[in-house]
């Protein structure tokens, strides 16, 4: 039986290992070919590590656009998304979680059926209001809908608030706490490891956003890294080795801030949908 045990632990970490290298493949290709010449991204076959070391396309990324311009556009995005998820998306999780009150069930029921909503259907409404509003060629439509609980996170708090034991709103409450002091200084300590899941998901997706910067922002000095991106390629000529270089500087920050937080993101994973 041991022995059974230990081979098929081999063939898991084996399996586990192919399969991560088979995902970290185009990483590596894409940081291969931006420190290749010119002369060597296109050849056949292809060679996997450039034979020198080239540096140059990664001052080319930086100078062939405003890169440092557009990484500050981009984080000033995302962090105000981020601010706006948590808030937004942890008070509405704590009414439906934790306060009993008239048909909560079904109303978070017509919250989650929005979530099959395709962005397709409310592009143009929703550009046609924040038109109205003036908010066109500003950050405010990036950053405002965040502000109003995005279905998928406030699902996400709701089932982990659900597993924090009821009794400890109880003993707040006959203490005299508030329904807001128990939110703030009894809930969202616990719920650390969730939060961060949020955070870093409304990270990522205000970081990687493409489509909703090009809809709204129409001035070049307020373009995000995403759009900045695509200024590397025209009708003519694509710059391929600044354009992997500039990829490769895009997809850094996010591989650096998974590592470190790896381990409160899949806690926030494990720990969410366990009571419904």
């Amino acid at each position: 039986m041991l022995k059974r045990k230990t081979i098929g632990q081999i063939f898991s970490h084996l399996l586990l290992i192919f399969f991560s290298a088979l995902f970290a493949l185009p990483l590596f290709w894409l940081v291969s070919t931006s420190l290749k010449p010119n002369s060597e991204i296109f050849i056949f076959p292809p060679r996997w590590i450039p034979s020198e070391v080239f540096w140059g396309h990664y001052r080319t990324a930086i100078e062939f656009i405003p890169f440092f311009r557009y990484l500050f556009n981009t984080l000033y995005i995302c962090a105000f998304s981020v601010l706006g998820s948590v808030i937004s998306c942890s008070l509405v999780a704590y009414g439906f979680a934790r306060i009993d009150w008239p048909e909560r069930n079904a109303l978070f029921m017509v919250l989650i059926a929005t979530m099959m909503i395709p962005f397709a259907v409310t592009m143009i409404p929703m550009f046609i209001i924040f038109n109205r509003f003036r908010w066109i060629n500003t950050f405010r439509p990036l950053i405002v809908p965040t502000y109003f609980a995005p279905a998928f996170y406030v699902f996400l708090l709701r089932q982990f608030f659900m597993t924090i034991p009821f009794e400890l709103s109880d003993a707040a409450r006959i203490d005299g706490a508030s329904e807001f002091y128990i939110y703030l200084r009894i809930i969202l300590p616990l719920a650390r490891p969730a939060l961060a899941v949020v955070a870093l998901f409304q990270f990522i997706g205000s970081w990687n956003d493409f489509l909703g910067p090009l809809i709204y922002l129409r001035s070049t000095e307020k373009y995000t890294l995403a759009l900045g991106l695509q200024q590397f390629r025209s009708a003519l000529l694509t710059e391929w080795g600044g354009l992997m270089a500039a990829s490769t500087l895009v997809t850094l920050p996010i591989i650096i801030l998974f590592f470190f937080t790896q381990r409160t993101f899949i806690q926030g994973i494990s720990l969410t949908g366990l009571k419904g």
